[in-house]
């Protein structure tokens, strides 16, 4: 099975409500869709959100990255080759990783396509059912409650709750919410970089000091800000996680030596792809290091992927967030995995089990 052709499209699915973080709004998925094509028919897909805020990637550097720089490498390649394929992705240009990722996320469809197994399969087996929290973008307190309350009643049992933006408003936000929902679902904090490690320090003690009970707070204070991140980190009970934080294996290695973090959120968009995941997923084992698996404003393109790397992995991620498809209003793909609300499900079909994907607009 060679690569003869690389073609890429625009994909837009609306959400059911505007995604609001301390770094952005968003009303709309716009993510770049990319088909890798074989001699053999076959077809990979992978798919690219242009999140410039967090990865520095847009559209426009996305298509160029992969049509300038990606693409030409990959034609001719053998996908039996993985490995070389994904060095040669890897080396092709510096950063760009949800260019890379996208690329690498066909490329892993196709080498399960090869084999005829599903790629979770492929990457060591496990049980193909994994339970995903549900984000509450951050909002007026009421409006929070209520989204909260919703989600526990659909049958989340795990809420990820935006804050960031106005330290005294986030504590009311959280100890509102923790009372809504009692023991009914675990909290999961993001301030998406928007605290300083004083003001992350003085809301966890509040919070903790009022009895509210955190699973973890991600990412408090700015990606850059590992000193900052070890600061809270050592002061507060509630388990801190690292996402911006955190792009590849030799920034986790630094983090795990500076103690800087109890948790490690994975990303493919961040990774540049799975084969990086793996290392990251690797590395954080021998530490005995616990990872998350986590998604950009992404469809269930590239979240499969993400899903059939968790069921891989479940021996260090042991908590799920690719809850991108359950924000969208539908699911444009025919195939890939089932999500039933927080239940996400692989089938049995080849790689990613992908058939089709409606509504692409070609480039």
């Amino acid at each position: 099975m060679k690569i003869t052709d690389i073609r890429y499209g625009m994909l837009r699915v609306p959400l059911k409500t505007p995604f609001k973080t301390a770094l952005r709004t968003v009303d709309i998925v716009e993510d770049i869709v990319v088909e890798i094509h074989t001699d053999t028919g076959h077809i990979g897909y992978g798919e690219a959100p242009a999140t410039a805020v967090i990865t520095g990637d847009t559209h426009g550097s996305i298509v160029e990255a992969i049509a300038k720089f990606i693409a030409p490498r990959l034609i001719g390649q053998n996908i039996a080759n993985l490995n070389r394929i994904t060095q040669l992705i890897q080396t092709s240009l510096e950063k760009n990783s949800s260019a890379k990722a996208a690329v690498e996320i066909a490329v892993y469809d196709l080498f399960g396509q090869l084999y005829d197994a599903p790629l979770y399969k492929m990457l060591g087996g496990g049980d193909p059912v994994v339970t995903t929290d549900i984000t509450i973008s951050v909002d007026y307190i009421d409006k929070m409650v209520a989204d909260s309350i919703q989600a526990v009643e659909r049958g989340f049992e795990a809420l990820k709750i935006k804050v960031g933006k106005d330290i005294g408003v986030d504590i009311e936000r959280v100890k509102a919410i923790y009372a809504a929902v009692e023991d009914r679902a675990l909290l999961r904090l993001d301030a998406n970089q928007g605290w300083t490690a004083k003001q992350a320090v003085y809301a966890l003690q509040t919070l903790e000091d009022a009895g509210v009970r955190l699973e973890l707070v991600e990412q408090p204070v700015k990606a850059q800000d590992l000193d900052g991140l070890r600061y809270v980190t050592e002061r507060v009970h509630t388990p801190i996680m690292a996402d911006e934080s955190v792009f590849g294996p030799t920034q986790v290695i630094e983090l795990i030596r500076m103690r800087a973090a109890d948790i490690i959120n994975i990303k493919l968009m961040k990774t540049g792809g799975i084969s990086s995941a793996i290392h990251i997923a690797d590395i954080a084992a021998l530490y005995g290091v616990e990872c998350m698996i986590g998604c950009m404003l992404e469809t269930s393109i590239s979240v499969a992927a993400a899903v059939h790397l968790a069921v891989a992995k479940a021996n260090v991620i042991t908590k799920v967030d690719l809850d991108g498809p359950s924000l969208c209003a539908f699911n444009p793909v025919d195939g890939g995995v089932i999500f039933n609300e927080s239940e996400i499900s692989i089938t049995d079909a080849p790689g990613l089990g992908i058939r089709e994907i409606r509504g692409l607009e070609r480039l």
